[in-house]
C-alpha cells in the first residue's frame, strides 16, 4: 500500500486549498478511505472519511460545512477540498486507509493558514 499526498501550502484566513492523495498496491475503490490531521503539540485526529463506492461520509465537527472529501475510483485518488481556512486548521494533513487490518499513511502535507 502506498498513498502520496499533494498540494498543502501556505493560505490566508478564508482560503481554500484542496489536498489530493493518489493510492496504489491496493482495490482502491473496494475500501474506506480518510484524512486525518495532527497540530503541533496536538494528537492525530480524523478529519474527514470516505467510503467504499463513494457514497456516504462522515466529518468532525470542527470541519463540517467547509471540507468537502471525495473520491475518483478511476484515478485511484481522494481529495480533500477545504474552503474558509481558519488559523486551527493548520496542520500535517495525512491520507489513510485500512486495508487486511494494517493502517497505511501517507508521507503527509503541511497546511499553514496565516495572514
Amino acid at each position: 500500500v502506498q498513498l502520496v499526498e499533494f498540494g498543502g501550502g501556505l493560505v490566508q484566513p478564508g482560503g481554500s486549498l484542496r489536498l489530493s492523495c493518489v493510492a496504489s498496491g491496493f482495490t482502491f475503490s473496494s475500501y474506506h478511505m480518510y484524512w486525518y490531521r495532527q497540530a503541533p503539540g496536538k494528537e492525530r485526529e480524523l478529519v474527514a472519511a470516505i467510503f467504499s463506492g463513494g457514497g456516504s461520509t462522515n466529518y468532525a465537527d470542527s470541519v463540517k460545512g467547509r471540507f468537502t472529501i471525495s473520491r475518483d475510483n478511476a484515478k485511484n485518488t481522494v481529495y480533500l477540498q477545504m474552503n474558509s481556512l481558519k488559523p486551527e486548521d493548520t496542520a500535517v494533513y495525512y491520507c489513510s486507509t485500512l486495508v487486511r487490518l494494517a493502517r497505511s499513511w501517507g508521507q503527509g502535507t503541511q497546511v499553514t493558514v496565516s495572514s
